[in-house]
């Protein structure tokens, strides 16, 4: 049986660029939408379902930073940023805001294909185990509990919301806690960028929602001159 392809929104104002986007992702298996600016992309938001956003930074209106930021308050969906800001502030900036990736313009298409499928099989859900299997594996963080078998990150009886990226920091560092993992290895395992100052930039986002005192890291440490490691209670 062939699964449903994945759906995208375009948001950009250029429209020479959303159309030759909506051609090439189409031509690679993808239903893509278009929308010229954020307004657009909200509209297009409450009446279809997504897979992932490919959002300008540059817009009129609301730019693509702040339709990020906003976005991240309410829902998980993987956004990758197009901008023609290519420094690397800009980059720790966009991916600051919420983003899952980040590719500069002018691209290559097969770099941001190559892109978009990493953020899908980053994102992509397992099911979950059926009755009578095994008690999934938990992972105590203090106010949390990670449920590595679920890839879910629980606060009492409330799911706390990641991002891609940070689900996909978590789980890596799930994988083998109160070991060191080097910010490279992370960025190898997770995919979110071989810039290392990102990894640190994801790590301070999955703090704030791990640790209870953010100036003494008590479950995801930093390891001076080595990495980051997970120590579960």
């Amino acid at each position: 049986m062939e699964s449903t392809p994945h759906h995208i929104l375009v948001v950009d104002d250029d429209t020479r660029l959303r159309g030759l986007l909506q051609r090439f992702l189409s031509d690679n298996g993808f239903v893509v939408s278009q929308a010229a600016d954020a307004a657009e992309a909200r509209q297009a938001l409450v009446s279809l379902e997504f897979d992932l956003l490919i959002v300008d930074v540059m817009m009129p209106g609301e730019d693509g930073m702040s339709l990020t930021r906003s976005l991240r308050e309410t829902r998980d969906l993987p956004i990758l940023m197009l901008t023609a800001m290519g420094e690397a502030e800009d980059r720790i900036g966009g991916l600051s805001s919420g983003a899952d990736d980040y590719l500069s313009k002018p691209f290559d298409p097969r770099e941001l294909l190559l892109r978009i499928n990493a953020i899908l099989r980053r994102t992509r859900r397992p099911e979950a185990p059926a009755d009578g299997g095994d008690a999934p594996e938990m992972l105590n963080l203090g106010a949390c509990v990670y449920d590595v078998r679920r890839e879910a990150l629980m606060k009492g009886e409330e799911a706390v919301r990641l991002t891609p990226a940070e689900a996909a920091l978590l789980k890596e560092l799930a994988r083998h806690p109160g070991e060191i993992l080097s910010r490279d290895e992370l960025a190898v395992a997770t995919g979110v960028s071989r810039n290392l100052r990102t990894v640190d930039v994801q790590v301070t986002r999955l703090r704030k929602k791990i640790e209870s005192d953010l100036r003494l890291p008590r479950y995801l440490q930093t390891v001076r001159g080595k990495g980051y490691m997970l120590m579960p209670e």
